[in-house]
């Protein structure tokens, strides 16, 4: 078993260059110090400080020993910070942001719910469909939707989505069915904000370009047009599985739906979760899923 006895004095006197100095940091006698140092010395046969009466500084040996102890007393800090953050109840400000729709619907309900259980909690949300820069705007969290870029970001997935082509009832009834990807190019094809949609195909993922009179960069304009007749559409399961499950619209193409993607809680890269925004993300994970 590894023998502690010594490192705390020796990482200290290093830090602090002097004996008298890291005393009064760790709160104990020079000459504790002294003879720890001393003692952790003859134990590995090694000089570890120059010393004169002017000055200490720390042997070559002494400084790669430096290294690895203050590495090992951080991972100790650390361990005991994250002990304590856990045991910690929520409290102070949280800044979380979220596609706005998804957020409305999904979002917005759970963190109600999550606020009621804390009252020592403070929470700003904001949705929107830009992709907010969390550090440059003092965001705790972010909420993303589907493939997510390069970046400096921790990301944990919470949950996942599943696009459906559908359309009305009336609409199929003047148009038909179409059942290959391919036939899509004869149908209204309600355009969001990307100019093609998803698809996979014998296990290949497939971006079709598609066409039509009527265009929105909102997912709720698209649902009602699709629920008027106007066309078929390309959504997330948020915007249209109660429509499916009611049957006002029918899901098309199953045979040709596209993987799931992933649902996304980013944060910066800290090595220790504040309890707010750790005990956050467990609670989305496990009513998001």
């Amino acid at each position: 078993m590894f023998n502690w006895e010594g490192v705390t004095e020796f990482v200290a006197v290093a830090e602090k260059e002097s004996f008298t100095a890291a005393a009064k940091q760790l709160g104990i006698s020079t000459a504790q110090v002294s003879r720890q140092v001393s003692a952790l010395e003859s134990r590995l046969a090694t000089k570890l400080f120059y010393r004169t009466t002017r000055q200490v500084s720390v042997t070559e040996a002494g400084e790669i020993y430096y290294q690895h102890c203050r590495q090992v007393l951080d991972g100790l800090e650390n361990a005991e910070r994250a002990l304590s953050n856990l045991q910690s109840a929520p409290r102070g400000k949280l800044r979380i942001t979220a596609p706005t729709t998804y957020g409305e619907s999904k979002i917005a309900p759970l963190i109600n719910s999550f606020v009621s259980q804390y009252s020592d909690l403070e929470v700003y949300c904001q949705f929107t469909n830009q992709k907010v820069d969390l550090i440059e705007n003092g965001f705790d969290m972010a909420i993303r939707l589907g493939k997510l870029e390069d970046s400096s970001m921790m990301a944990k997935r919470l949950s996942s989505r599943r696009l459906f082509v559908c359309a009305s009832h009336a609409y199929l009834s003047t148009h038909g069915e179409p059942h290959l990807v391919s036939e899509l190019e004869h149908h209204n094809c309600l355009q969001g904000t990307l100019e093609y949609w998803r698809f996979q195909e014998k296990g290949q993922e497939r971006n079709i370009k598609t066409h039509g009179s009527l265009s929105y960069n909102s997912g709720l304009a698209l649902l009602d047009a699709a629920l008027k007749g106007l066309g078929i559409v390309q959504l997330p399961d948020y915007y249209v599985q109660e429509y499916i499950q009611s049957g006002e619209l029918i899901a098309l193409l199953e045979n040709y739906q596209p993987s799931d993607e992933g649902v996304w809680a980013l944060y910066p890269h800290n090595r220790h979760l504040s309890p707010k925004v750790r005990v956050l993300l467990d609670y989305l994970s496990e009513h998001l899923d």
